[in-house]
């Protein structure tokens, strides 16, 4: 099992040159701890690209991954030079993280309508692999026809040079979704994961990979593990923690369209999480936030002592994720290595129990 780390939020609104610049010298140093992979978001503020070609040029051996870049925003032949150029740059570290992010991003700040966007994920892959394996490209899809019949467009074939293992993965929570993942896809980035409900992820996942003669050990499972905290007092850690997933449940996306909180739903929590959003919407966040109940943190979130972490950790590998994605807390950046640096050793541990490589 790997360990994984976000860039934070560079997309927030008040976030400033000085933590842009905490941000590179963190992933620097996780590097140096033994982190296998970093991952930049983007939504309507900072792209998820610009971070990751700078941290290229400053680290040599951390993968460098889009977490996710929003499917949609781009046509796929931008994505695809994105991608070839970011895997040059980094010497093939670069990993090609997707997603269909929402309508209310996509509409109100692109302009795209948010239509269909199982095919779309099909279409943009396929013409990504294209372009990477250095095809001519000539497309007929039911979105994407290449070159625009009835123009003067030609086909052409990308004078990158050609990465036909460029790995792609995608960020999925739907039961179709998944399957297209398990399909397509290298691996997934999973978010509002909790390992005792995994199976509603991977049998979806898993079923699309065995459409394809696969199985879901082709495929890296990179979930988000939350934060990591240690303590021997849960109560000061859980408080700040209800507040995400109360935003989760009510704010991350409309009524109609909030995947988190059918994800949350499906895990059997549906009664919670549309009174946390009926709440939220309502205008009323301090009741929803007082609703999220202290388990709920807790599967969600690395927190505790030493031993407590670990154990989570083992319940996380027993599930099969290859990948934990997580946010160390800490003041300071030096205390958030600290906390990176104790989670490493016991990753390092539970991999030692069943014979798995060290960090």
């Amino acid at each position: 099992m790997k360990v994984a780390i976000g860039l934070g939020a560079p997309y927030a609104s008040n976030i400033n040159d000085i933590q842009l610049e905490n941000q590179i010298t963190y992933v620097v140093e996780a590097e140096r701890l033994g982190v296998d992979s970093a991952w930049s978001a983007e939504a309507w503020g900072y792209d998820a690209i610009a971070p990751l070609a700078y941290l290229a040029a400053k680290t040599s051996r951390i993968r460098l991954g889009t977490g996710i870049m929003q499917i949609g925003s781009r046509t796929p032949a931008m994505i695809a030079m994105t991608a070839l150029t970011m895997a040059a740059l980094s010497h093939d570290r670069f990993l090609l993280g997707l997603g269909v992010s929402g309508p209310q991003v996509m509409e109100g700040w692109h302009g795209v309508r948010f239509a269909r966007p199982l095919q779309r994920t099909r279409e943009v892959i396929d013409i990504v692999r294209m372009i990477a394996r250095g095809e001519r490209l000539t497309y007929n899809g039911e979105i994407y026809q290449l070159p625009l019949p009835g123009g003067e467009g030609k086909a052409l074939v990308s004078d990158a040079q050609p990465r036909p293992n460029l790995p792609i993965y995608l960020a999925t929570l739907g039961p179709k979704n998944l399957e297209l993942t398990g399909e397509l896809a290298d691996g997934w980035i999973g978010t509002s994961f909790i390992p005792e409900h995994a199976r509603i992820f991977f049998d979806s996942i898993e079923a699309g990979a065995q459409r394809v003669g696969r199985s879901l050990a082709d495929l890296d499972l990179l979930v988000h593990a939350g934060t990591v905290a240690f303590a021997d007092d849960l109560e000061p850690l859980i408080a700040p923690l209800k507040v995400p997933l109360a935003f989760s449940l009510g704010a991350m996306g409309s009524r109609k369209h909030n995947f988190y909180n059918e994800v949350f739903q499906r895990a059997g929590y549906a009664e919670l999480a549309l009174r946390v959003q009926d709440l939220w919407l309502q205008g009323q966040r301090k009741a929803a936030i007082a609703l999220i109940p202290d388990e709920l943190v807790l599967k969600t979130n690395l927190l505790g002592t030493k031993e407590m972490v670990r154990e989570r950790l083992r319940v996380y590998q027993r599930t099969g994720v290859t990948t934990v994605s997580v946010f160390p807390a800490g003041q300071t950046l030096d205390e958030r290595l600290n906390t990176l640096g104790q989670l490493i050793g016991l990753v390092n541990e539970v991999n030692a129990e069943v014979g798995e490589t060290k960090l």
